[in-house]
């Protein structure tokens, strides 16, 4: 158990200096009571903030300094306003727009177009971001959230691709009706030993990972000699009973470089300065490791002459990586056409992951925006008194807003590059995100606010411009204004059967399908919980007693298992859902059929859940205990599609959510 000492609360002006900073000195838990945060944590985060309250005299001085700076303030280095709405401005402006026109303005006017202005006074220049009040309205329809990597066909390469993305779109409208695929996150990986598994601590958000590339379905293959692309195939490695992703990579790496000399003319362009960036993370990492903070101290600075001359030496293998990035692009197209082709009424939605690895290539070259030894997570809680610990560093709230909010723009730009939508990781981050100081436990941090205004309304404006949907992770412990917001500006929010039913007092007004949100995505399941068939027969409790993992005495694991499961029949017979209690498959059709039922406009199934696996892709708080984002799905594609357990389990999503499959 962990031992509880009592936290030293903070003295009032320390209190002040943290509020006037972002920083919490107390929260609700998760049991809804307040929560006093330990003052040395407050002093550690402000200290990752540039702000010294390491002694009395720290604090009075920092204090002092940051009144008047309050004082001074005309104002702030971003300014956000609603589309049809202005605002005043303390002296007269001149407003450029973003196509850069002007006009000379006493007030913000409540006509300016959508988009990223700036407002320049005798005193500051500053970002004007105009954003969309609401989003356009979500279709009603039904469709698959995927973890790509698990699925498998013969012409994919021991682990899911985006070849299978394109052919999962392709079937699952035209065959199924479906019209929305959402899909794990495929942001970039360091090219290194071991590849990270998890699609949640990718080394950048702004590109994408060539691990899920289809070599056949490139330019580059189509070109080759017959003797290329016979030497290309026989790389091909197995699909075994767990992923290999260091296998993968390696024969898909020996493959590309065979095809890089092949590559067609207008494949042959140079790459941004951006591009040209990442690449060259990726060559020196080949060569010094993934993690640029163990490089020698020459290349950490990105912009420093040793970099510069490595851009000379190894020209050749940086533009290999900027091509590798073009052909992500283009297979991510394809896969989003091949949804527009079959009609899909949402199309292809990506999932942004919370953040990045300390190491990698976005806190390489853009390390000013990041507090670089702050790790984020979340508080304990009931189900975990340790907190969590998500090993990623967290932007500079006020690093954002001087820059306009860009670093946040252009990651959300490059997801919708090729997407139809995107779901938000963790969307309470927009709001406040739990900051850990370096040395300490998961549960010794505090949250840091951010300007949500800010966060949502450059999410809710790249996403309108893109002609996207937008869904936030708001699961767990949530703030009441985190949904109520989303919901008010019509981003979905996620509603999954076993957080809306309460199981402790079955009958409440929400537990219906019918009656959940309507702005939602809902599903039965997630990827972090147990899989349908996996939570019936209490795969769970044995897996996690297997792995010494439970809170309590397994039988008494085994029992509360099994009242849940008796709650959710009960929940099956109330709705009149015909289900054999003694047969799994049976209750997973009504449990689909309960679904297809709920008032959220999307409505989602796993491929795990309809074909009976037991197995969970991930297992929180486990790394190498459990094969997490390891575990393919047990049949492949074709099978997937021709199996009669799969068509019956959608037949009721089909049925009650039909739509037209024209665009």
């Amino acid at each position: 158990m962990l031992e509880h000492v009592p936290p030293t609360p903070c003295p009032p002006d320390l209190a002040e200096l943290a509020t006037l900073h972002g920083v919490a000195t107390s929260y609700e838990g998760s049991d809804r009571t307040e929560v006093l945060v330990d003052a040395p944590i407050v002093v550690a985060v402000l200290g990752m903030l540039d702000v010294d309250a390491a002694s009395p005299d720290a604090v009075e001085a920092s204090l002092r300094s940051a009144r008047d700076a309050a004082a001074r303030a005309g104002l702030p280095a971003t300014v956000v306003v609603v589309a049809g709405s202005g605002r005043d401005l303390p002296a007269p402006a001149r407003i450029v727009l973003e196509d850069g026109t002007t006009h000379q303005v006493d007030a913000v006017p409540d006509d300016l177009p959508l988009g990223y202005h700036r407002i320049v006074t005798a005193d500051q220049d500053v970002a004007l971001l105009v954003v969309p009040d609401r989003m356009p309205e979500v279709s009603r329809t039904w469709g698959w959230m995927l973890q790509l990597y698990a699925l498998h066909s013969d012409a994919s390469w021991g682990m899911g691709d985006f070849g299978d993305l394109a052919e999962m779109a392709r079937r699952s409208g035209d065959e199924q009706g479906a019209g929305v695929l959402l899909v794990n996150p495929v942001q970039a990986v360091s090219p290194t030993h071991p590849i990270q598994r998890s699609p949640y601590s990718p080394a950048s958000r702004r590109f994408a990972n060539p691990l899920y590339l289809r070599l056949s379905d490139t330019a580059a293959y189509a070109a080759a000699p017959d003797d290329v692309r016979a030497r290309v195939d026989a790389l091909r490695p197995e699909l075994g009973p767990l992923i290999d992703h260091d296998a993968v990579w390696d024969a898909k790496l020996a493959g590309l470089e065979l095809l890089w000399p092949h590559r067609p003319e207008d494949e042959r362009t140079r790459a941004d300065d951006e591009l040209a960036t990442f690449a060259t993370f990726c060559a020196v990492a080949e060569r010094h490791g993934g993690d640029w903070r163990d490089w020698p101290a020459s290349l950490q600075d990105p912009d420093g002459e040793a970099v510069r001359q490595v851009q000379v030496d190894l020209a050749d293998r940086i533009g290999f990586h900027a091509w590798l990035q073009v052909l992500c692009r283009q297979q991510l197209d394809a896969a989003r056409d091949a949804a527009w082709a079959a009609g899909m009424p949402v199309g292809v939605v990506h999932d942004l992951p919370v953040g990045v690895s300390a190491g990698g290539p976005d806190t390489w070259s853009h390390r000013d925006d990041f507090a670089p030894v702050v790790r984020v997570g979340c508080p304990a809680d009931a189900f975990n008194e340790l907190g969590q610990d998500w090993g990623l560093p967290p932007w500079k709230p006020r690093a954002l807003a001087a820059s306009g909010y860009t670093p946040f723009r252009d990651v959300v730009r490059s997801v919708l590059r090729h997407a139809d939508g995107i779901r938000i990781d963790h969307v309470a981050g927009l709001w406040r995100l739990w900051w850990i100081p370096p040395g300490e436990p998961a549960h010794r941090g505090t949250y840091v606010h951010y300007d949500p205004d800010a966060m949502v309304g450059v999410l809710m404006l790249e996403a309108q411009r893109a002609g996207a949907i937008v869904v936030g992770e708001d699961l767990g412990t949530v703030e009441d204004v985190v949904t109520d917001t989303m919901h008010r500006r019509g981003i979905l929010s996620s509603a999954v059967l076993w957080f809306e039913r309460d199981w402790d007092a079955p009958g409440q007004p929400h537990d219906r399908p019918e009656d959940w949100a309507v702005e939602a995505m809902a599903s039965v399941t997630t990827h972090d919980l147990p899989t349908a068939s996996g939570w019936l027969r209490a795969e769970h409790v044995r897996l996690r007693a297997s792995l010494d993992l439970l809170d309590g005495p397994e039988d008494e694991a085994y029992a509360k298992a099994a009242a849940d499961k008796a709650a959710l029949l009960d929940l099956l017979r109330s709705e009149g859902i015909a289900h054999d209690d003694d047969d799994t498959a049976s209750i997973v059709v009504a449990l689909h059929a309960a679904i297809a039922r709920a008032g959220s406009r999307l409505v989602l199934s796993s491929p795990s859940d309809v074909v009976g696996d037991l197995r969970q892709p991930n297992l929180p708080g486990t790394i190498d205990e459990y094969p997490n984002w390891r575990i393919p799905l047990p049949v492949d594609l074709d099978a997937f599609f021709a199996d009669d357990g799969v068509q019956q389990a959608i037949e009721p999503l089909r049925a009650a959510r039909a739509v037209d499959h024209e665009r």
